[in-house]
């Protein structure tokens, strides 16, 4: 058996237990939500197993109590396969009255929520997990803390090995769980099953449609090249239309989008809002990202070389594993992660704010002096246009880097970290 490597998610999870009947984890297949459960959980049904998976819809449509006996907490994998188990479970913790009763996880939002009628509010607690950071996956030192960050320190340090090579690979491997520490080849070609079986059938479980496998590949295609951007649903459309030689209309893009979003696969980032000296507009469309790179890598048929002999495009799928990355690790200290760009073409990539209401201000790049030096002055600009008497200072800003030996905070006080020596 696989030695199971630790997750961020198990202390979170552990934490959510001891304050809610029930905690709900969600996030993409293959992510490792029922194997980080199961290290926590005292008893397990498998909701799906097909040796048992007819008996148990019947049993949560009439006696769905005996789906929810056992040791605590218990463990119900693919729960949405039946939705009555919801309220089900909600009224078993509000009558046992104690806490860490159940973990659900679920790799799809259920295409008919008629049959829950109530919330949950007060039971349940949720929380989303996401594809291994290079941290859990070993290839992060972890000797920069994105939690140190925010107290200032005079100093960092960490050093890095991982070399524009390696990144590569690690951009198109992704986070999976399985591939971690598969033979290159092989770790490679997971990805690419992952978008065979969301194209084939998985994006129809989102609503129950059946969808055409073609324009589900071309949608992804096109969504593979937005990385990074605000594309609008009219420009991917175009983009359809111009690169894959056939159409979609701005609904049916729409719909897959959102399909797409329904089972994990896609998360797009929101926009942030400050307080700024000027009357700057603030654009506030999401910025287009996959959960995970690979999916973009695997989508344009790419692989390492490629990427080496593209630096924009590898740029921008590095931008999607840094985003990926800083949502485990904000998410484990209570925080989100937003992007700014306002009518000026300023922009911040990544915007760490907590619950406190401190934040960092993050710019991405995947290396070389020059870029690093854009990061940072524009970085600098736009904390100079924060209106300190209405909103606090950032606590601090960093230039997030793929490739770099070192991390360090210069003299103007900015931090340069390549991503391979962070952690949460």
């Amino acid at each position: 058996m696989k030695e199971y490597r630790k997750r961020i998610a198990d202390d979170i999870l552990r934490e959510k237990l001891e304050g809610k009947g029930a905690v709900l984890i969600e996030g993409p297949k293959w992510c490792g939500k029922t194997t980080t459960a199961e290290q926590t959980a005292a008893s397990v049904l498998y909701m799906d197993d097909p040796s048992n998976i007819g008996q148990n819809i019947s049993l949560a449509q009439i006696s769905p109590g005996k789906l929810l006996a056992g040791k605590t907490p218990r463990l119900i994998d693919e729960w949405q396969i039946a939705p009555k188990l919801w309220d089900a479970i909600r009224f078993e913790t509000d009558h046992r009255g104690e806490q860490g009763q159940f973990i659900l996880t679920g790799s799809a939002v259920p295409p008919d929520t008629d049959e829950i009628k109530h919330s949950g509010t007060g039971r349940f607690s949720f929380m989303l997990m996401r594809t291994m950071t290079l941290y859990e996956s070993g290839e992060s030192s972890g000797e920069v803390s994105l939690a140190d960050l925010f107290t200032s320190p005079e100093s960092i340090n960490g050093s890095s090995d991982c070399d524009i090579d390696r990144l590569a690979f690690l951009v198109c491997r992704g986070g999976w769980p399985q591939a971690v520490g598969m033979r290159d080849k092989i770790a490679l070609q997971q990805a690419v099953d992952y978008c065979d079986g969301v194209i084939r059938s998985d994006i129809n479980r989102a609503d129950n449609v059946n969808k055409n496998p073609e324009r589900v590949k071309r949608l992804m295609r096109s969504f593979a090249r937005a990385q990074g951007s605000q594309t609008p649903i009219s420009v991917i459309a175009d983009d359809i239309s111009a690169n894959e030689g056939s159409s979609l209309s701005d609904d049916s893009v729409a719909r897959y989008i959102e399909a797409l979003k329904k089972i994990f696969v896609i998360e797009d980032m929101p926009a942030w809002n400050v307080n700024l000296r000027s009357k700057t507009a603030i654009r506030t469309s999401d910025t287009r990202y996959y959960t995970d790179p690979s999916i973009a890598a695997a989508m344009l048929g790419l692989g390492p070389k490629d990427l080496i002999a593209d630096l924009s495009t590898f740029g921008f799928l590095f931008e999607t594993l840094a985003v990926r990355d800083l949502r485990v690790y904000a998410d484990s200290l209570g925080g989100g992660v937003y992007h700014y760009r306002d009518k000026d073409g300023l922009e911040c990539d990544a915007v760490i704010h907590l619950r406190n209401g401190a934040y960092g201000l993050i710019e991405i790049k995947l290396g070389g002096d020059k870029l690093i030096e854009e990061g940072v002055e524009s970085l600098k600009t736009l904390a100079a246009k924060i209106d300190t008497s209405k909103s606090p200072a950032p606590s601090f800003l960093a230039v997030l880097t793929g490739t770099g030996n070192y991390a360090y905070r210069r003299k103007d006080g900015v931090y340069i970290i390549p991503v391979s020596t962070l952690k949460n």
